[in-house]
């Protein structure tokens, strides 16, 4: 076997790295959870970093319309996993009403942003961790791997620090909170191609089923499927070898625009 690190090992190595120096300076922290395959990925890396002992809350963030896929595989692998599970919702907005016939914008703060403003502050969390990438979305190719948020959990995306040779903005003003990404440099390849190595499970809404599948999943009513024939891990990584196919093609294209995506993260959008 060669000693040389494989390209899966340096990514895997510096995730951990960001996740525990992230915790050896912010103890109120916790990882945000959607049970997509970015945040799936990321808790697994976060269980490695932590010897299998997550010394923190895991958050998801119930809007009330994900797919039921996501419900049951968020109940199964909480229980099994033993995680620290906490799950918000803006209730005073589903109380209300609030849903995507109220625009696509509109839902997705109210009932995510809003309510993940509201779990901040009741927790009082200083930093979060959270599996974005920066391949993603062209507005979250501009987001730090340690990225400050603002009293009113704004993000102020022209003026980010810098992160020169692996140096990070670990500390945080007292009114502020950080956004911790430690996948922010994978791509969706090398995701995929770490669940296959690592066997990691992931919600069946990714496999090809009737010749359609998901590359991004969420609420049920955002998201579209692609036309698709990868039923397996090695033909999903076969397929976006090729795809010419954004991988937020599916989303709802009101809130995927650059200007709405970027509206919404400067907003406190994941």
């Amino acid at each position: 076997m060669s000693s040389a690190l494989s390209h899966l090992d340096k990514l895997e190595n510096q995730s951990i790295f960001i996740i525990r120096e992230a915790y050896s300076q912010f103890r109120d922290v916790a990882m945000l959870w959607s049970i997509g395959k970015d945040s799936t990925c990321l808790l697994w890396l976060v269980r490695k970093a932590f010897f299998d002992r997550i010394p923190f809350p895991c958050l998801h963030i119930d809007t009330g319309y994900k797919f039921k896929e996501i419900y049951e595989f968020r109940d199964k692998y909480a229980k099994e996993w033993n995680l620290d599970l906490l799950v918000a919702r803006n209730e005073e907005a589903i109380a209300a009403g609030m849903g995507p016939d109220k625009s696509k914008f509109n839902c997705c703060n109210e009932l995510k942003t809003v309510a993940l403003k509201q779990a901040i502050a009741k927790h009082g969390f200083k930093a979060l961790y959270l599996g974005i990438r920066r391949d993603e979305h062209g507005i979250r190719a501009k987001e730090r791997v340690f990225s400050p948020r603002d009293e009113d959990f704004e993000w102020d995306y022209k003026n980010q620090p810098p992160e020169l040779w692996d140096q990070y903005k670990t500390k945080a003003a007292e009114e502020e909170h950080i956004r911790v990404h430690p996948l922010l440099g994978w791509r969706e390849i090398d995701i995929w191609e770490y669940v296959k190595r690592e066997n990691i499970p992931t919600t069946s809404l990714y496999f090809a089923k009737n010749g359609i599948r998901f590359r991004s999943i969420g609420c049920e009513t955002c998201c579209g499927p692609v036309a698709s024939e990868a039923d397996t891990i090695d033909k999903i990584v076969e397929e976006l070898k090729t795809t010419n196919i954004s991988e937020r093609s599916g989303q709802a294209q009101d809130k995927e625009s650059d200007y709405m995506m970027q509206k919404l993260r400067s907003l406190g959008y994941m």
